[in-house]
């Protein structure tokens, strides 16, 4: 009996703050009233795009209101309203958003009073359910109805704030666009890394070899154990260019990827870190697409260089998982935190967010002052 009264008190301040905010839409409605006429005789016009916004606060207020009591999220897809009256009323009207805020305003213009039905439930619940309950050691009948109401008020408010599908596809456009622009200019990047370290390194080594080969063609009638000389560092620079050049192959795709799989190549990569790194994952079974484990292999390379370099930490740990939707890497440090601060001064996060948004993933990161750090990343895939 006890829970049920704690419930019913619960639902009964859901349903008294849902009056409360009805009671302010029953005021705003008149405002809206005021607004639409005024805009309608073109003097009012520039009150449009101020009364969407309010109108966007208020519904906001019923989502988290919604939110503390069901603990799910109702997503919003609104179209920005820029500055110049002109655009910020083309945005407001053209806003599919905007029609259905107001059928929601409509709709609880009506059932945003539940909390008076749920008044005369009290004293009802009270005498009925205590005898109902402790008498005859029942299960309540009234008192659930308050919490059924609560319920009712946040399903109805539910429906009417998701955002149509028009608005959904919009905002889907939009994320897609960015993360597009992400994914060229983490292209961009990577390719001026690569010109940068053929240019620098592998072109530069190549050139000095070329050089020394051609002094030693000449040296070698006159000198042969200088021109031998001069071939063995010749030789020397290409072994160097070599390996130069399979570094550069590895910043493009590891060969390591393809020979021992995602979880190998990430315990060889481990392995060379400079840190106690304990890796667990499984190769069995069906193995991702190219890209994806490529992405999820820099994931966790810019991570544990992150964590060499920043952290403090000499422990880490990465966990490579199927999941039914994708691939999921974790991977987590016992260091000093702070991560987010490090990526604003070029730690990698910024890239390793580019990388995993061009293939429609998701990355959660925590690393609070103090540590640890973990890097969630989610990689959807088919298997």
């Amino acid at each position: 009996m006890r829970k049920t009264v704690r419930q019913a008190g619960r639902a009964t301040a859901h349903l008294a703050r849902a009056a409360a905010l009805a009671l302010g839409t029953y005021l705003f409605i008149t405002m809206l009233l005021i607004a639409v006429a005024g805009a309608m005789v073109v003097i009012g016009i520039g009150t449009v795009p101020e009364t969407v916004l309010l109108v966007r606060k208020i519904a906001g207020a019923k989502r988290r209101h919604v939110r503390e009591w069901t603990g799910r999220e109702i997503p919003e897809a609104y179209l920005a309203i820029p500055g110049p009256l002109r655009e910020s009323l083309r945005a407001a009207v053209r806003d599919p958003c905007t029609y259905a805020d107001l059928r929601w305003m409509l709709a609880y213009y009506g059932y945003g009073v539940l909390a008076v039905l749920a008044m005369p439930l009290w004293p009802l619940g009270l005498l009925v359910d205590g005898v109902w309950c402790g008498l005859l050691r029942r299960r309540a009948m009234l008192l659930p109805l308050i919490v059924r109401l609560a319920d009712l008020d946040a399903a109805w408010s539910t429906a009417l704030l998701k955002p149509p599908p028009r608005a959904r596809l919009a905002e889907r456009v939009r994320e897609l666009a960015d993360t597009r622009a992400g994914a060229v200019a983490a292209h961009g990047a990577e390719l001026r890394r690569i010109e940068r370290d053929l240019h620098d390194g592998v072109q530069a080594r190549l050139v000095s070899m070329s050089m020394r080969i051609g002094l030693a063609k000449r040296a070698y009638e006159k000198d042969p154990v200088a021109g031998r000389k001069l071939l063995d560092d010749a030789q020397a620079q290409a072994e160097e260019a070599l390996t130069e050049l399979r570094h550069v192959v590895r910043g493009i795709h590891p060969p390591i990827l393809t020979d021992r799989g995602l979880v190998g190549a990430v315990r060889a990569l481990a392995a060379g870190s400079g840190l106690t790194v304990v890796v667990a994952g499984d190769d069995a079974g069906p193995r991702a697409p190219a890209a994806v484990e490529a992405a999820a292999y820099f994931v966790v390379a810019e991570a544990l260089t992150n964590a060499a370099k920043h952290s403090g930490a000499d422990r880490a740990e990465v966990r490579i998982a199927r999941t039914d939707i994708g691939l999921r890497v974790l991977v987590r440090d016992e260091g000093r935190g702070g991560a987010e601060d490090l990526g604003t001064s070029g730690s990698g996060l910024l890239g390793i967010r580019r990388r995993i948004a061009a293939l429609d993933g998701t990355m959660a990161l925590s690393s609070p002052a103090g540590g640890p750090t973990m890097i969630d990343v989610e990689l959807p895939c088919a298997w």
